[in-house]
């Protein structure tokens, strides 16, 4: 039994930070090569691309959509969509798509002269899949080589973190004011039990 809950809850807290890691910002350091727009047909992959309560029309299994082609520093292409968000999950909030298609070509450069831009974005990209992250916003940046701390997903997580604690924490305190004695280790039953075998 204990191995099943084992298993259960390192199978909850990968899916947690699976989750994390799809929804909190990244950013890239990349260089801009182009920018396009393409048709796109939704299919089982359509999960992982913004939904239909940000403008478009909700009844259109396709439509255009903007993407950002970019190259890193080690010279390995990535590619970002660049949608709206809209009100919904992640709440960036985006409403400035064009805003930003228009930004990232007016950064667009050639390896010859390079221009680096930093790329705020999330989720994941995947050929087999066919996903792209979400480009949030770009702005120019002095080198490949700049460090950027990312203190919004520091304290976001800090904050989870001790959110989580506290629950757990009260959960713990709430059982064992319930519990019967001897149930849970916190229970004073038992610690008196642990001083008397102490004490022989």
């Amino acid at each position: 039994m204990t191995y099943v809950k084992w298993i259960f809850w390192s199978v909850i807290a990968l899916l947690m930070a699976a989750f994390l890691h799809y929804t909190l910002p990244q950013t890239d350091i990349v260089r801009i090569s182009d920018t396009y727009e393409k048709r796109i047909d939704y299919g089982a992959n359509s999960i992982f691309w913004s939904g239909s309560d940000n403008g478009s029309a909700s009844a259109s299994a396709n439509r255009d959509v903007f993407f950002i082609q970019t190259v890193r520093a080690n010279g390995k292409p990535i590619v970002y969509r660049n949608e709206d968000t809209g009100w919904g999950w992640p709440p960036y909030f985006k409403f400035d798509t064009a805003t930003l298609q228009a930004e990232a070509a007016d950064l667009r450069s050639t390896r010859a002269a390079t221009d680096w831009v930093a790329v705020r974005h999330y989720g994941w990209r995947s050929e087999l899949l066919s996903i792209y992250p979400n480009a949030v916003s770009v702005r120019a940046v002095d080198s490949a080589d700049v460090t950027l701390i990312p203190w919004f997903n520091i304290v976001f997580l800090i904050v989870l973190f001790a959110v989580v604690w506290a629950v757990r924490v009260r959960w713990r305190r709430f059982r064992a004011s319930r519990a019967e004695p001897g149930e849970f280790p916190s229970v004073p039953a038992r610690r008196g039990w642990f001083s008397r075998w102490r004490n022989r």
